[in-house]
Formats: structure tokens, sequence, C-alpha cells
């Protein structure tokens, strides 16, 4: 059987000294691509989903992508930074195929510039605004977490997000003013770029709390402690998502998933409730 095969294989390696070199890579790759089967799914060997997430959701959206993708063959990688970060580098090109805000005001400001596929935004959940201290903290030396930490003289340094760029900072300097802090806490505010860096000065004891979203809270786990600022403080958070104008069919199909109670669930037990308007 063996010498049979010979004159067979000798020809084929004749035939291949002739090809120019990348023919003779051309019929390499065939030959490869026919022993291995089919290839990949098609699904996978696609670009992958672009995704442009608010920062809130960096302990949140991993496991929702990689349960999305085992589901559905499509693969899903995020970008997290804040959401003006992410609206000015979707207004200067930046790939992305979704935009997951952490309101409504950047998505809508995409619809205006004619850079997304809808009319509205599509709330799909409500963030909440905690005020989050490490356990071994000064400040809770001689009282448990409250509100009435933030009148505390042990009190030096406050982390929240930048106002300008971050929904949750917004958020924050809402509840500030509304609960008559804001004059008496601005110099002891260190300003963060977004709020998984604001959750991160006051978990590394770069200041002494923070106010930082509910997700980042949980995420922390028993590092620290925290408390829900009032909800009567600050403007609903109301996160949006917006389909950009290059999203592939698969940004529908995360959107929808995102709608499912199964992911709702999981959402709300890492600190984004159900929207309460549409």
């Amino acid at each position: 059987m063996s010498n049979q095969g010979r004159p067979e294989n000798k020809a084929q390696s004749t035939y291949e000294l002739h090809l120019s070199p990348t023919r003779r890579g051309l019929l390499q790759f065939m030959i490869l691509a026919a022993a291995l089967g089919s290839g990949p799914p098609a699904a996978l060997a696609a670009e992958p989903l672009r995704i442009a997430a608010a920062a809130d959701l960096q302990p949140v959206l991993p496991s929702i992508l990689a349960d999305f993708s085992r589901q559905t063959g499509i693969a899903a990688e995020a970008s997290y930074q804040s959401s003006a970060t992410l609206t000015l580098q979707i207004e200067n090109g930046a790939g992305f195929d979704l935009f997951l805000s952490a309101d409504t005001s950047f998505p809508q400001r995409l619809i205006a510039a004619g850079l997304a596929q809808q009319q509205a935004p599509v709330i799909y959940a409500q963030g909440t605004l905690v005020l989050w201290a490490r356990k071994d903290a000064p400040l809770l030396a001689s009282r448990p977490i409250s509100l009435e930490c933030l009148h505390s003289p042990a009190l030096h340094t406050l982390a929240i997000a930048n106002p300008e760029h971050a929904p949750y900072g917004r958020a924050a300097r809402a509840a500030l003013t509304s609960l008559g802090l804001l004059p008496a806490l601005t110099p002891k505010l260190v300003t963060a770029e977004n709020i998984a860096q604001a959750a991160q000065f006051a978990s590394t004891g770069n200041a002494d709390a923070g106010l930082i979203s509910l997700t980042s809270a949980i995420a922390l786990g028993t590092q620290g402690v925290y408390v829900a600022v009032p909800a009567s403080a600050y403007p609903p958070i109301l996160q949006g998502a917006v389909l950009l104008k290059r999203a592939a069919p698969s940004a529908r199909r995360f959107l929808d998933y995102l709608a499912t109670p199964a992911v709702r669930q999981t959402l709300a037990k890492r600190g984004l409730a159900v929207p309460s308007s549409p």
C-alpha cells in the first residue's frame, strides 16, 4: 500500500515546486483546511461584537458576556470607561457596535449627532449611589456606616467620580447639594476619572470614603461597608443603551439578551435594578 502512495506524493511535490510562493502557500492552506474539516464556526470566525460600557458595569458585565457567547457562539468584548470618554471616542470614529451608558444624556448626544440607529435610548438598568468605606477606616472607629459619617471630623477625603464625565459623579454632586453638604465637603473631594477609579481610591485608602455605585460596593465584598444614599437626594440613574450606526445584528441580539429575566436577575443581584421607567 505504501509503494502505491509514493508516485502520487512525488507528483504532488513536483507540482508544488513549479508554483509561485503565493500559490504554493494557498495550496497548502487549502490542503490543511480540508484536513481539518469545515473550519471554525462562522460566528466565532467573525469580528467580535464590540461594546462601549460605562465603568460601573466593569464588575458586572464580563460574566454576562461570557454566558452570552456560550449560548450564541458570538464573541463579544467590552471597553470600560466613563460614559463621557466613550462618547468622545465614538464621535471620533471608534468602531463600537453598542454603547451601554450610565445615563441617557450621552446616548441622546450620539443620536442627535446621527451616530446611532435608534431615536431614543433603551433603558436597560437603574443604578444606585452608596456611601462606602473600608471596615478599618478611622472614620468608622466610633460609629457604624451612615450618612452621618459625612459630617464627621474624621472624614478628610471623599472620593467621587468626575461630575463632568461620569453620571455617578453627577449623582454624587447632586446628593451632596441636596443634603446641604457640598460647600463643606468640596475641599475634601477627591475626583476620579470614573466610578471604578473612585471605588479604587476608597478601597486603597487614598480616600477615607467614597460615593460610589452599588455595583462597585458589592464587588468589593467584605472589604468595606456601605449605606445607600436616599434616592430622593439625586435624579434617577437611568442607564441607557444605543445601537451605533455600524452595529452588526449581534448587537441587537445582545441588547435583547440584557432584557431577559435571567440577565435582569443577575444585574439586580450585582447592584443594577430593573428600570422603573421604559
